[in-house]
């Protein structure tokens, strides 16, 4: 699994590095179109999540992954076919629903998999996946320099390939037939059979009452003792327990609302970085790869460590703030990137795209964690079906805010972003410390408490 989820990375890097300047020198689209096209895809992205969080609680993981895989191997190789605004916009969409679809029932198979191990597993898997991530940057920048139609063309078709591979490393992967069985069961809820009680025997009890003598039709009554027994009409049977449903939860959907703007590193990344440079700095394109590769040698240098360092309640609360203030200091830098030459904005940005990736650090960790510590165990598959909608909802509202409100707003929007993820992520910190208090048991409260305290 971890060898597919490099090569499925592998393509996205490809895609990541080249898509934007894809879609603005061979497809002719404005940075608006972009912005509008990712936007609505993200919209389609949505469902991915929660449709693989449902279905994963019926069925085994590793063929709806396979699904996915497939799914956009074809919408890939249509997008090379595609021309025009119009054409881009359902293929890129459906791109979209597998890709996040994919992401949650990768997520599901390391949390079955892995159990109470899953923030190694995680680390792991993220290391894996972003030296994929790296090695795509590298091939584009390649095809980058070259910098034809042809080019481009080769990148995305690159990307779709990569699909039709890792499909058949999950095909070769083997999912723990128990695990499988026992989250299904529990998706489908507990089915006890309702047993009558027997009859009580237990004395009537009379707590404020004095026994008094009644009439009785016998010859010779006797005042009714508390000792004798007395019957009791058989019980109701129990209703199975409701399962939890997140879409109910409104503790849990709390968390999933305010995680959205915590995600808004990946369009930073992604988007709002490549356009700034090319649109408002005088940086040269050949440095958008470049973010990438950074990104990736950091984060497969030092996801571990971080895991380790951020693994538990307390930890992931404390990673929420510091992911806020990560934001902050990243926005700032584009701010002033515009104010200078093509030197100081290169420097600039390249500060950027590193403060971005120790953010991303922050949030691949505490989002993930915290989405999995707050949601119950009988019903984790579909919680983290939901969580992973917040992803979803920022690939779809995170390129249109950057490019139609922030960017449009000049250095001034950045600062106002930044400001509000860092207040945000103060609020989504104190949200999640109240939400694993009440779900800490009575005895555990106290511990709870010392376990989240500032």
């Amino acid at each position: 699994m971890l060898l597919a989820l490099a090569v499925d990375r592998t393509g996205s890097g490809l895609w990541a590095a080249s898509s934007v300047l894809f879609l603005t020198f061979v497809t002719h689209l404005s940075a608006q179109q972009i912005g509008v096209l990712l936007g609505v895809a993200g919209v389609a992205g949505i469902a991915g999540s929660p449709l693989a969080g449902r279905l994963a609680g019926r069925f085994p993981v590793r063929p709806l992954l396979i699904g996915c895989h497939l799914l956009r191997l074809v919408t890939l190789a249509l997008v090379l076919m595609c021309d025009g605004f119009d054409a881009l916009l359902p293929v890129v969409a459906v791109t979209y629903l597998g890709d996040r679809a994919a992401k949650t029932l990768e997520m599901l198979f390391a949390t079955r998999t892995a159990g109470a191990r899953r923030v190694a597993y995680q680390a792991l898997s993220r290391s894996a996946a972003n030296a994929g991530y790296g090695l795509g940057a590298g091939i584009a920048a390649l095809g980058l320099a070259v910098g034809t139609g042809g080019a481009y063309r080769a990148l995305i078709l690159g990307n779709a390939l990569s699909f039709l591979v890792a499909a058949v490393l999950v095909w070769r992967t083997n999912e723990p037939r128990e695990e499988t069985v026992e989250v299904a069961g529990a998706a489908n809820g507990p089915r006890p059979e309702p047993q009558p009680e027997p009859l009580r025997s237990e004395p009537h009890p009379q707590p404020h009452l004095h026994p008094q003598p009644l009439p009785h039709p016998h010859p010779h009554p006797q005042p009714l003792s508390q000792s004798q027994p007395h019957p009791q009409p058989l019980s109701q049977p129990q209703r199975p327990a409701r399962r939890a449903s997140p879409w109910r939860d409104r503790g849990y959907l709390t968390f999933v609302l305010l995680d959205i703007p915590m995600n808004l590193d990946d369009s930073v990344l992604g988007v709002g970085l490549p356009l700034w440079l090319v649109n408002r700095t005088s940086a040269p394109h050949a440095l958008v790869p470049v973010f990438l590769v950074i990104n990736t040698v950091m984060v497969v240098a030092l996801q571990i460590s971080v895991s380790a360092r951020a693994e538990g309640p307390r930890r992931a609360t404390r990673a929420v703030l510091l992911y806020g203030g990560l934001m902050f200091v990243c926005c700032a830098f584009l701010a002033v990137a515009t104010r200078g030459g093509t030197w100081v904005a290169t420097a600039v940005l390249l500060a950027a795209a590193l403060v971005v990736t120790l953010a991303e650090l922050m949030r691949s960790v505490s989002s993930w964690e915290l989405a999995v510590l707050l949601a119950p165990e009988n019903a984790r598959a579909e919680y983290l079906g939901v969580a992973g909608m917040s992803q979803s909802i920022q690939k779809s509202a995170g390129p249109p805010l950057l490019t139609g409100v922030v960017m449009a707003a000049g250095p001034a929007g950045w600062l106002v972003l930044g400001a509000l993820v860092a207040g945000l992520s103060a609020v989504q910190r104190r949200a999640c410390v109240r939400r694993l208090r009440t779900l800490a048991p009575p005895a555990a409260q106290g511990t709870a408490r010392a376990a989240t305290a500032p």
